[in-house]
């Protein structure tokens, strides 16, 4: 299982456009094959900050979301409504039953 860990510090102008299109692509992304969880959250430390956790079946799963051209396009308008550049980890993990 591959993991994806992100977070965007938004504008307070621009915020509200950042979180629809962030839904949007949340949304988006639950129906792609592979696609085991996707979330956004907004960060109650600062209410600016959009956390993203995603957990894929593998990485051709992720590779082929990152393909993707609403992909793509989503990350190129997030770039245009944030304070700095969007932070990203992705984390190969295996699942345990306990």
């Amino acid at each position: 299982m591959i993991i994806v860990v992100g977070s965007v510090d938004g504008l307070g102008e621009s915020f509200d456009r950042l979180m629809k299109i962030s839904l949007e692509h949340v949304h988006r992304s639950r129906m792609e094959d592979g696609c085991v969880e996707h979330t956004v959250q907004v960060d109650c430390e600062n209410s600016l900050r959009l956390r993203f956790f995603e957990r894929w079946r593998d990485a051709i799963a992720l590779e082929a979301h990152f393909a993707r051209p609403e992909s793509r396009a989503f990350a190129q308008e997030v770039a245009k409504l944030c304070a700095r550049p969007p932070v990203m980890t992705i984390h190969e993990a295996e699942e345990k039953s306990f």
